[in-house]
């Protein structure tokens, strides 16, 4: 389990984010997540060998393609299918691999540990970016940093 302040160091520290299996369909969570995160300063590379590119960004058929380094490989990709990403991710030197929402591979996760990869599972990094710096919203109101600390100017 990823805990809060290391969360936070990850999200201000590692800005280069390759999107594997991000869709060109804007109704795909992998759309609007990745999309979410390049309109808060963070630079998107595109991994899906189906398209040219997404969201003005090149897309590259795999991660040994991208010819630049890459901080976080961010997996939208099946539990089963993670391992090789893994393998890709560490043989491109990245710094850590993010599994989405619903993706727990402890092995593959093992194995990035293993060869100096930090891991975060079972998270959105949309979701963790908005609840950390103050983006998550109900009908349109930006509701701040969510915490369970009680302001100071509430009367006890």
């Amino acid at each position: 389990m990823t805990d809060i302040n290391t969360l936070r160091r990850i999200l201000l520290e590692y800005k280069r984010v390759a999107v594997v299996g991000l869709s060109a369909d804007w109704s795909r969570p992998s759309y609007f997540a990745a999309k979410y995160l390049l309109d808060h300063g963070f630079d998107i590379i595109p991994v899906n060998p189906k398209y040219e590119e997404i969201l003005g960004q090149k897309c590259y058929p795999d991660l040994k393609s991208i010819p630049e380094p890459v901080d976080i490989v961010d997996l939208f990709q099946k539990a089963e299918r993670v391992p090789a990403f893994v393998d890709e991710a560490i043989s491109i030197k990245a710094k850590l691999v993010w599994m989405q929402l619903g993706i727990i591979n402890e092995e593959a996760a093992q194995k990035a540990r293993d060869a100096g990869l930090e891991v975060v599972m079972d998270k959105c990094m949309k979701i963790e970016y908005a609840r950390l710096f103050g983006g998550l919203n109900t009908i349109g109101v930006n509701t701040g940093i969510i915490s369970a600390k009680r302001p100071l100017f509430v009367n006890r």
